[in-house]
């Protein structure tokens, strides 16, 4: 409840502030295990990410943003999970695990901060749990900027096939399998950039 009525105010935040909008919300499957693969431009990327979808999107974040007052409870609620500093922890990887194998909607962004000027190498990490899990592997494009009134929007792509990394099981195929999420998220980003021009 208290996540549904926190995504229902973002989003007519969004809208008003930033003019946003979700573009083919239809290639999220509707049931099962799925990792969200998005860039990430902005502090404000979880939240639009998610609050179009019919479905609550689970974000690993900082263990520290858990002991802030307010703050710590508020994102536990709305289903954040955390992250020790200096990596990702056997913990949490097993915590990811399970809810995709619960069914449950995980948000990543495989480059792990920030990253407006492409300069940021994405890690495997992603990769490794899209894979293992089995889940569906969902790329999203965050278009635009959140300048106040500026159009921002927020583009599913079809999930990525990578049957064959899984058969052919190579000693890169992590390196594979990132190198393919973030194309394929390039790709929706310059597709946006072309049809705005």
């Amino acid at each position: 409840m208290f996540y549904t009525f926190c995504s229902a105010l973002l989003r007519g935040i969004y809208r008003l502030l930033f003019r946003f909008e979700a573009k083919n919300i239809e290639y999220v499957p509707s049931t099962g295990g799925v990792v969200l693969c998005s860039n990430h431009i902005s502090l404000l990327d979880p939240p639009a990410i998610g609050i179009m979808l019919n479905r609550r999107v689970r974000f690993m974040a900082k263990e520290e943003l858990f002991k802030i007052p307010l703050l710590g409870p508020a994102i536990d609620a709305l289903g954040a999970f955390p992250v020790k500093r200096g990596g990702v922890g056997k913990e949490t990887i097993r915590t990811a695990f399970k809810l995709l194998q619960d069914g449950e909607i995980m948000g990543i962004f495989p480059e792990g901060t920030r990253n407006m000027e492409g300069a940021v190498a994405a890690k495997k990490g992603a990769a490794m749990i899209a894979l293992k899990s089995g889940a569906a592997v969902v790329p999203v494009a965050v278009c635009g900027k959140y300048g106040l009134f500026r159009k921002t929007k927020v583009v599913y792509g079809p999930p990525i096939d990578m049957s064959d990394l899984l058969e052919r099981k190579e000693s890169n195929m992590l390196e594979q399998a990132t190198e393919r999420i973030m194309d394929t998220i390039n790709a929706i980003v310059r597709e946006e950039q072309q049809g705005r021009a």
